[in-house]
């Protein structure tokens, strides 16, 4: 409710800008209270499963969805909103769309019985949405026809556009004249973030005044590395200025069950900026940059990554293949909708 942005905020703005009747329920993980807002031509509800419980969240968004009436009910953001959205289809009888953008089994990849209800509601969905092809794939092992799911890839949001690096450096405080490298994803195993810093430092011994820019909640030991820049928590409103301020964004996937079907939004967002990337081969990241070797390196292999770095530095116009923008996007899911 706080930070509207991405698939689930533009997606259904723009389905109302174009006539239809939406309403949007968030189901929440952080104790918090319910909140109703109308934001948008849209009624937005947020409810929490740790503050009412599943018996009770259930009752309450059933109730709106029978005085709603809608004629799709559309389940995104995780295996937990699949399962909900399916249940919801049937008890108010309309049809059921699943719309995924990431492999959401590897959020928790232990609760196998949720993983059950998440492919059992992909099996009876009307409509099943990807973010990209191999995602695509691996829903469609769940469907009768295999073939039968269809792609509304990830995109920047409209903020994201190509600014004066300089001032945007300034606004920040950030070295002006040095090579800067920067990485704004999620740390962790399934990312393999720290090949990030055993990169850079190959880097550095060539480039000694460069920096990594880092954004978010880094480990201690990512921010202590010598030559990083940590900016901490960065609003959501100044995320374009980082990225237009650094020389290069790094992405960086691993082979896990997460890594094989991310389509991060950070690439999108540096592609949208105009900046160069040096980013880990998976099959989903070498797709969103139609396969092109100057922007890949192999899966975790840092001295690749660094080579990669140290070629794309000075890339000034990296030639990119935009993906749709979500206005577009969102023309594309009227029609399937239809």
């Amino acid at each position: 409710m706080a930070r509207p942005y991405g698939r689930f905020y533009h997606l259904p703005v723009a389905l109302a800008a174009l006539g239809h009747d939406v309403r949007v329920q968030l189901c929440g993980y952080q104790k918090q209270p319910s909140l109703e807002i109308d934001r948008d031509g849209i009624v937005w509800s947020s409810h929490d499963f740790l503050t009412l419980g599943i018996p009770k969240l259930w009752r309450t968004v059933e109730s709106e969805v029978r005085a709603f009436r809608p004629d799709w009910i559309v389940g995104c953001s995780d295996a937990w909103a699949g399962w909900l959205a399916h249940r919801l289809s049937r008890s108010a009888d309309c049809r059921l769309a699943i719309d995924a953008y990431d492999n959401y089994e590897a959020y928790l990849p232990a609760n196998l019985p949720l993983h059950w209800l998440w492919r059992r509601a992909v099996r009876a969905a009307d409509l099943v949405i990807a973010a990209g092809p191999q995602l695509a794939e691996k829903l469609g092992r769940s469907r009768q026809n295999p073939s039968d799911v269809h792609i509304l890839p990830m995109c920047a949001d409209p903020n994201f556009f190509r600014m004066d690096r300089g001032e945007c450096r300034r606004r920040l405080g950030l070295p002006e004249r040095a090579t800067l490298f920067g990485y704004a994803g999620g740390w962790s195993k399934s990312r393999g973030s720290n090949l990030i810093l055993d990169a850079f430092a190959a880097v550095r011994k060539q480039l000694p005044e460069s920096h990594m820019v880092l954004t978010g909640r880094p480990p201690a030991h990512a921010i202590s590395a010598p030559g990083v820049i940590s900016l901490g928590y960065v609003d959501d409103a100044a995320m374009p200025v980082v990225t237009n301020a650094v020389d290069l964004c790094c992405v960086v996937l691993a082979d896990t069950s997460f890594g094989r079907y991310s389509y991060p939004v950070k690439l999108c967002e540096a592609m949208a900026c105009g900046v160069a990337v040096a980013a880990s081969a998976t099959a989903a990241v070498s797709w969103m940059l139609s396969d092109n070797a100057h922007f890949l390196a192999r899966i975790g292999d840092s001295a690749g990554h660094a080579q990669r770095m140290m070629e794309n530095r000075s890339m000034r116009t990296p030639e990119y293949k935009l993906p749709p923008s979500w206005d577009t996007s969102a023309l594309r899911l009227e029609e399937l909708l239809a």
